[in-house]
């Protein structure tokens, strides 16, 4: 079974679905690349996805751990490469909570990161940079 459906919409722009909640985003084509830049692009959807992806591992980590990492703010940025055009580098900065964590704490925070299914399945090629900024 299918774990999301898609439909084009024509005008570079996609419809897609969850099939099990029945979510529905869209996607669509930047600007630089004929698109409208309505929504996300494609490769918008990769980055946030491995934000997405690495700060849901922490989380289980801080449920596990009884660290509370509620709050967490992510800003992801995205550098294109040309020829063939590809996602170059992700950039993901996890701002954390004021909150008093122990370096180990901290340490334990920053390498659940790295162990995220999608840093995992993206090509080596593709530089992925993560950043912490603690608040104490």
């Amino acid at each position: 079974m299918a774990t999301v459906t898609a439909k084009y919409l024509g005008d570079l722009r996609v419809e897609c679905t969850h099939v099990a909640s029945g979510t529905k985003l869209v996607s669509d084509a930047p600007v630089d690349n004929n698109g409208k830049g309505e929504a996300f692009s494609p490769t918008d959807l990769c980055v946030t996805a491995l934000a997405s992806c690495a700060m849901t591992i922490i989380g289980i980590y801080g449920k596990m751990h009884d660290v509370d990492v509620v709050g967490t703010e992510i800003e992801v940025a995205k550098t294109m490469s040309a020829n063939p055009r590809r996602i170059g580098k992700i950039e993901v900065t996890f701002i954390m909570p004021d909150r008093e964590y122990t370096d180990k704490q901290k340490t334990m925070i920053e390498r659940a990161a790295h162990t995220c299914p999608v840093h995992l399945s993206l090509h080596p090629d593709v530089e992925q940079v993560f950043t912490f900024k603690w608040a104490k």
